[in-house]
């Protein structure tokens, strides 16, 4: 057969997802369970702190086919405490909502009530009457009785980073520019919602959930129930988008587990959109205070980054990204600083391109604002600064076509049309502005199992617990298997989402290509070496264990224990990079921001399958125009109050037009044996900070606060 990697091929799932038949968590119990099976819902708090006094059930037990309402005073002490999975547990938060009468955070889990139907469960969740002691919450950055520490000192193993002096060579430069740039609070809202159903047969205890990590939901629940990690089986199958949420281990998952021991039967839980807002994690707001300074050619002299983003009181969680920031461009002088404030919300957590979006929003408009005060082209800016090596550490990039990007970009986006004067391109009463922007990921790969099977006749069997999240990696473990064992793609099986499966590790970070392709590739090198033995006809299986060059010689430990395990290369900086090019319409007189034209140009190393790589850029640039100009959870207090997909802005096909990405070439032999980066995340970074650009190319206004909205304009 010829090369299949590194060609387009349709998704494997596609047909199944586009008529319906695709089955997702909620969907297709078996009959008899589906005979037996229980429905909850979650009744939540609707204040922000305080202590539960009472319950008024009367109106809640009333309601027909009721099968039970259970709170803190039925479940308090069957939860045990599980930690944070960035903080070495399982969870996406360490909170248990129903193990005493207080209330952390509005949206808490106060709760569970379970009925015949889903409307039976939701009429008398909807009954329930709680009564509340409420305190004084703190809601965000500045508020009364929020905690604000070094990150240093709430993560063991953060470090802020610095070379030089930088406050004396800022104070020294030429040409300074001192601002503050801030991002929303966001959330997820993939399409499907956080599910749970839950089905015990005996002392086992079978779960199907959408999850990107079904190793910490068993080995967490396990620890939870105190239960035997062997006797909890997770099934995850096509995940209705994620997007950084479906994180871990949920903390409601127990809650219905420990409902469906009780009333002996299997238990099924669809949240409501609302509800998700809390149960699940979000995008915290951040805000980031930049220093830069430049010589009279434009060459920084100077970089200060000091961030500042939200967390909960009683996790450790917090994205830190200013890495990256100040490890972008050369500078003899560079400072990072970042902080936690803690207030009485639930836990935020990873949402695509966790720091990057919000870090690089700040850097890359300082970096516009730098060169219009130089008088510079802003690509000009950039290439000036290019730097091969990490200015920090001076370690080198195992490829950096940072420029490369910015050029292939400005060619196809037509970036000759920019006059270097805000509002000089006009089109009858609008505005019209060009504006660019870096977008950086750096690369991380983690240990993975697999198992492939090569049968008789010739077909092949590809199985891993890991996750189809969407992004197409059950097609390319197709590809692969059908290129290194010679055989038609149509005659791979391959199975996914399953801990009976071999373990494998989150679905996150852009590390799934990377992680799963290279686990692939050893499998199917062991299996033509055991073909080459074996008598003809006999079938022939292996389980592959890779472990990434660099790695923790306990990493496949950790991986079969469910813990998280994603590594970066430590002798080179391997990233992935793009630019990205804005197209910017503002209406004189109304304020209205269109955006007719994305253009992006990405280098992440060798890409698989250009179909669906391209397809994963153009969707992350079209949430990075959401990003900048849409999406925003609006706080009232500590409680969210537009939290449906009515009041949250997300863009739709009117807001839409023209959106390019192109693949740039990078051959980097030494990032992984494949030369495999990962691009899942790369299309939304930097998108934000490429239209607040051409705003102000556009305006002369200089947007440092997202959303951008008509009434900024209008100012």
């Amino acid at each position: 057969m010829g090369a299949v990697l590194g060609r387009d091929h349709v998704r494997i799932e596609g047909a199944a997802k586009v008529t319906g038949a695709a089955l997702y968590s909620s969907d297709g119990p078996g009959t008899e369970e589906a005979g037996r099976l229980a429905h909850a819902a979650l009744v939540t708090s609707a204040f922000a702190k305080g202590r539960i006094i009472g319950f008024d059930r009367r109106a809640a037990e009333a309601v027909p086919r009721l099968l039970g309402i259970f709170t803190h005073r039925d479940f308090a002490g069957s939860v045990a405490p599980v930690a944070h999975l960035m903080a070495g547990g399982y969870a996406n938060s360490s909170h248990r909502p129903l193990e005493s009468e207080a209330v952390a955070y509005a949206g808490q889990i106060v709760a569970l009530v379970v009925a015949e139907t889903v409307e039976a469960a939701a009429a008398a969740a909807a009954s329930l009457r709680v009564a509340y002691e409420e305190e004084p919450a703190s809601a965000g950055f500045d508020a009364p009785g929020a905690e604000t520490v070094r990150l240093a000192d709430l993560k063991p193993h953060h470090e802020d980073i610095g070379t030089g002096d930088a406050a004396a060579a800022f104070a020294a430069s030429l040409h300074r520019i001192e601002a503050r740039y801030e991002t929303p609070t966001q959330h997820h809202n993939p399409i499907e919602m956080f599910t749970t159903r839950c089905a015990w047969e005996g002392d086992t205890l079978t779960v199907h959930e959408p999850t990107r990590f079904v190793g910490a939901v068993q080995h967490g629940l396990a620890a939870q129930l105190g239960l035997d990690p062997a006797q909890v089986r997770v099934v995850s199958g096509l995940i209705g988008g994620h997007f950084g949420s479906k994180f871990a281990l949920s903390q409601h998952t127990a809650l219905v587990a420990l409902a469906a021991k009780r009333l002996g039967r299997p238990v099924s839980l669809v949240p409501t959109r609302r509800q998700c807002f809390t149960i699940a994690n979000y995008r915290p707001e951040t805000r980031h205070d930049i220093r830069l300074g430049a010589d009279a050619e434009g060459r920084l002299t100077a970089l200060v980054h000091e961030a500042e983003v939200v967390t909960s009181r009683f996790d450790p969680f917090a994205m830190e990204g200013a890495d990256v920031t100040g490890s972008l461009y050369a500078c003899p002088a560079i400072r990072t600083e970042e902080r936690a404030t803690r207030v009485d919300r639930n836990t935020p957590g990873p949402m695509r391109a966790p720091p990057e979006v919000p870090y690089l929003f700040a850097l890359e408009s300082a970096m516009d604002e730098m060169a219009w005060q130089l008088g510079l082209d802003p690509i000009e800016l950039r290439r000036r600064n290019e730097t091969a090596t990490d200015p920090v550490s001076g370690k080198p990039f195992t490829s950096r076509p940072l420029i490369a990007c910015f050029e292939a970009g400005a060619r196809a986006f037509g970036w000759e049309r920019r006059l270097p004067r805000p509002g000089a391109l006009r089109d009858g009463p609008w505005r019209i502005g060009l504006g660019c922007a870096a977008s950086v990921r750096p690369v991380k790969i983690a240990a993975a199992t697999i198992r492939v099977r090569l049968a008789a006749d010739g077909s092949v069997e590809v199985a891993a617990a890991h996750h189809e999240i969407g992004n197409g990696i059950t097609t390319l473990l197709a590809m692969g298997a059908a290129e290194w064992l010679g055989v038609p793609v149509e005659r791979v099986i391959v199975h996914l989402g399953d801990t009976d499966l071999p373990p494998a590790g989150i679905s996150g970070g852009s590390s799934t290509t990377t992680s799963l392709m290279s686990a692939l590739s050893l499998a199917c090198t062991q299996v033509r070496d055991q073909q080459a033995v074996a008598r003809a006809g006999e079938p022939v299986e292996v389980v592959a264990e890779f472990v990434p060059t660099g790695g923790k010689p306990d990493a496949l430990k950790a991986l079969r224990a469910g813990h998280i395990g994603l590594t970066l290369p430590e002798d080179a900086l391997s990233w992935a990079f793009g630019a990205q090019f804005a197209e910017v319409h503002v209406h004189a007189e109304t304020g209205e921001i269109r955006v007719p034209r994305l253009t992006g140009a990405f280098a992440a190393g060798r890409v698989l399958n250009p179909l669906t790589a391209l397809s994963q850029l153009k969707g992350g640039m079209i949430w990075g125009l959401g990003s900048a100009l849409l999406e925003e959870t609006v706080l009232d207090g500590a409680a969210y109050r537009n939290p449906d997909l009515a009041e949250y802005l997300v863009p739709t096909s009117a807001d839409v037009e023209t959106v390019e990405a192109l693949i740039v070439p990078d051959p980097d032999e030494r990032v992984n044996p494949l030369g495999v980066k990962g691009l899942g995340e790369l299309g939304i970074i930097g998108v934000n900070a490429a239209i607040a650009n051409a705003v102000y190319h556009a305006t002369g206004r200089r947007q440092r606060r997202l959303p951008i909205r008509i009434e900024d304009m209008l100012a």
